[in-house]
């Protein structure tokens, strides 16, 4: 199945905030425990370009201008912590500083921006295709647990939007 048609009955909308995302979909995909309704794809990033996305994450059955999927990190040197986020076609490039984001408790994750440039850096071609990446993290004033942004094999949630400009 290609797409998330069947799952969901006809007018289901997924519009979770920044803290749902972190808060519930990542850090139950993270400890391995169910999410109740399962939305969210799991894709190799890395394999896809933003524009085949549509198809393979597509909930319900209206237009989206937006797609949910987890991916795993790839890193671009085996013993490195730079990320590689390049696919075939091009890579996606951070933009600006990253935002917190917090519950009712404290700091639970970050969101990192990124935009999809088509050919290979430094001079490839921007594009209209966004993507946030979210990863958790912890507060050093809150409760205790674990920090998983440095593990390149836990997941991490992103969200990936397409605006054509006029």
């Amino acid at each position: 199945m290609d797409s998330m048609e069947s799952c969901v009955p006809p007018g289901f909308r997924f519009h979770p905030t920044d803290e749902e995302l972190v808060g519930y979909y990542l850090k139950r995909k993270v400890a391995s425990q169910k999410i109740d309704l399962d939305v969210i794809r799991d894709i190799d990033l890395y394999r896809i370009e933003p524009w085949d996305l549509q198809e393979r994450c597509r909930i319900g059955y209206e237009e989206q201008t937006e797609w949910y999927f987890f991916s795993h990190k790839d890193k671009k040197y085996p013993t490195g912590t730079r990320t590689n986020r390049a696919t075939v076609a091009g890579f996606w490039k951070a933009t600006g500083r990253d935002k917190a984001v917090h519950d009712k408790n404290g700091l639970i994750g970050m969101r990192k921006t990124l935009v999809f440039y088509k050919g290979r850096a430094p001079n490839g071609q921007k594009t209209d295709w966004i993507m946030h990446e979210y990863r958790l993290e912890y507060d050093e004033n809150g409760p205790p647990q674990a920090s998983f942004h440095d593990s390149s094999f836990l997941p991490f949630l992103l969200r990936t939007s397409f605006f054509m400009l006029n």
